[in-house]
């Protein structure tokens, strides 16, 4: 017999269940407090595990990751070495995509400056820019930011793309490598950071990368908080150096009551949904891997935590 796992605070374990049960006749699916025999746990769907939770199960041979982001997985030491996979799934990429023209398309037609002439009762007319006079930068062409960048482009605005190494994607301005960064932010009347969050991106966009972009520009973040210096963030948005923000994450998570973010008129704090695992659409994806896990054979849609990605 095989057991699959579950672990996470904020999927279903119930939707997950059900859904895979039609897939996978042979395993059976639980929680970790009603695992009956540890050594028969062969596979793990989880996200965001504490410390220590994969001591138990000493056969693993696969761990599902409930999510693109894998940083929750360096450095465990309790993690054997065996594929781990990310969901890659349609519908993750079309929500992050529709959550970031969302927060492009707010800043683009000056909704904020609509939201507070109602707030104050006045009536305030500003004329509609066109979206090709409008720099929308997307820091990281992985999976998603590449999706979202040839979304941006579809609405028809001037969309430029950076990445450690050279992409080449249809429609999209790509640039490359730390040298061309400080001149692609420059370059950003909207930012949106998409990186994965590595030992190179950390504090990537410190005080001094942040000072780089146009003054008056609009900072979108729906990667990790702390790719980019939180404070200086803070400060930049306090002078108007940086005019305006969406931040789906933060360096602490949940965000503390007293961060002054949270009291800032021109932030726009959502916790940390821009882009979630859909169980119905990726039931499917999960179970193949977990057969070819079985069979042996090479997974689809590996990562590995060190790279963080």
């Amino acid at each position: 017999m095989s057991t699959l796992v579950f672990y996470s605070e904020f999927d279903s374990f119930e939707e997950w269940s059900a859904l895979l049960a039609p897939y996978l006749p042979g395993v059976t699916i639980c929680r970790a407090e009603t695992v009956q025999n540890a050594d028969e746990v062969h596979y793990a769907l989880a996200w965001k595990p504490p410390q220590g939770f994969f001591a138990p199960y000493r056969n693993l041979r696969l761990l599902v990751n409930l999510g693109a982001g894998v940083d929750a997985l360096v450095g465990r030491d309790d993690l054997p070495d065996i594929p781990i996979i990310r969901l890659s799934d349609p519908d993750m990429a079309r929500m992050m995509a529709g959550y970031v023209l969302f927060a492009v398309l707010r800043y683009a037609r000056d909704i904020p400056a609509f939201e507070r002439a109602q707030r104050e009762q006045r009536w305030h007319y500003l004329h509609p820019r066109s979206p090709s006079d409008i720099r929308v930068s997307v820091l990281g062409l992985g999976e998603l930011g590449a999706y979202t960048a040839q979304e941006l482009a579809r609405q028809g605005f001037d969309v430029r793309g950076w990445s450690r190494s050279q992409k080449e994607i249809r429609g999209i301005r790509c640039s490359s490598g730390l040298d061309s960064l400080d001149h692609f932010l420059s370059q950003s009347d909207i930012l949106v950071t998409m990186l994965p969050l590595t030992p190179d991106t950390t504090g990537l966009l410190s005080a001094a990368r942040l000072a780089r972009l146009p003054p008056g520009a609009a900072f979108i973040n729906v990667s990790r908080g702390a790719i980019v210096d939180q404070a200086a963030l803070t400060d930049a948005l306090r002078s108007g150096q940086i005019a305006h923000a969406t931040l789906d994450v933060f360096d602490r998570e949940p965000l503390p009551p007293h961060d002054p973010l949270w009291r800032m008129d021109n932030v726009l704090i959502t916790p940390h949904l821009a882009s979630v695992a859909i169980p119905a659409s990726a039931a499917q994806q999960v179970a193949e891997n977990i057969h070819r896990a079985a069979r042996g054979e090479s997974v689809t849609h590996q990562v590995f935590p060190a790279r963080g990605y």
